[in-house]
């Protein structure tokens, strides 16, 4: 699927990471959003985005256009891609996606950004709603290639099959839900880690820091090339993964977690984990965080690319597949 037309409606961080994904990969980006300073947050995005594509990527597409649209019929008029990213409020986008359908192309797909409300709900009231998905992406959206897509019930499978040959063509891994559930896959993971980390500094027993060390120091290089089950199945020995679970299957039983059960949602708990928080980083501005995370986002996946006899490994092998395509095409472009 050749696109040379998207839009994007809401420029926040979701929104101006797609922004700059797009245009990164020669397409021209509409942007619609109504807030005052939107044009200051969006262009603080496509600057960090600039910055970390100038050490990803040795060999780079001549970049699309951003233009600000003052509607959201303005912005998708004549595209045909069009990314919703709006607040996470079902009334709000379908409001938007009414707008939508009274400008855009009824081929034009539409590609919710939400992070957890079905596809079916978002597609009720549409007059296309064959061509709606949810592509969930990850922040920062111009770097990390992981995009979830979910259809909903009367999602057409032209739509769900064009949209991942799109995002894979902009250097991203697709993955196809096959199923719609709240919350798709990876924020119901990030959400059971999330409790279990609220009660382990609630009740004391670390800080916000000491819980980020147990994941940057431990598991988490692990997740980062092998995810959870390979991990385990090494972790089995020669026997593999039947072995890892006889072994610790068990445990499941045990009382090692408070997942079924929330901490109350309160000031105190509050105030706790935010200055917790504030004495861990406090020192850094967002902006600094921001380039302290792509730069070693990009060390990881730079150094995933050329795993595996420069085959890759993980997201670095969609990496690796990324830039040979962006290599030929300069290389059509020169002869």
């Amino acid at each position: 699927m050749t696109i040379k037309r998207a839009a994007v409606i809401g420029g926040g961080v979701i929104g101006a990471g797609w922004v700059a994904r797009l245009i990164e990969n020669g397409i021209d980006v509409a942007v619609f959003d109504p807030a005052p300073d939107a044009g200051q947050k969006l262009q603080a995005v496509l600057d960090n985005a600039e910055r970390a594509y100038g050490r990803l990527l040795p060999k780079r597409l001549a970049k699309g256009k951003v233009a600000r649209a003052a509607s959201v019929g303005r912005a998708v008029t004549g595209t045909e891609w069009i990314v919703e990213a709006v607040p996470e409020r079902l009334d709000l986008k379908r409001q938007v996606y009414a707008e939508v359908e009274a400008a855009a192309d009824p081929a034009a797909i539409i590609a919710s950004s939400t992070s957890g409300i079905l596809p079916s709900e978002l597609q009720a009231n549409l007059a296309h709603p064959g061509r709606l998905i949810v592509g969930h992406p990850f922040n920062p959206v111009y770097l990390l290639p992981l995009v979830e897509i979910v259809a909903g019930r009367q999602t057409s499978p032209a739509t769900v099959e064009a949209a991942g040959a799109f995002y894979a063509s902009i250097g991203m891994k697709p993955l196809v839900v096959r199923k719609e559930i709240d919350a798709f896959i990876a924020d119901r993971l990030l959400e059971a880690v999330w409790r279990e980390s609220l009660w382990l500094v609630k009740d004391g027993i670390c800080t916000t820091e000491e819980l980020d060390d147990a994941i940057r120091y431990g598991f988490g290089l692990r997740w980062a090339q092998m995810g959870l089950f390979e991990t385990y199945r090494i972790a089995g020995g020669e026997a593999g993964m039947r072995h890892f679970l006889a072994q610790f299957g068990p445990c499941l039983t045990w009382p090692w977690t408070k997942l079924t059960d929330v901490p109350e949602f309160n000031d105190e708990l509050v105030d706790l984990i935010a200055g917790q928080s504030d004495a861990q980083s406090g020192h850094l501005s967002i902006r600094e965080l921001e380039r302290i995370r792509d730069d070693n986002l990009i060390a990881i996946m730079d150094a995933l690319s050329r795993a595996n006899d420069g085959l890759g490994w993980g997201a670095g092998a969609v990496l690796a597949d990324y830039r040979r395509r962006l290599a030929r095409h300069a290389a059509q472009a020169d002869g």
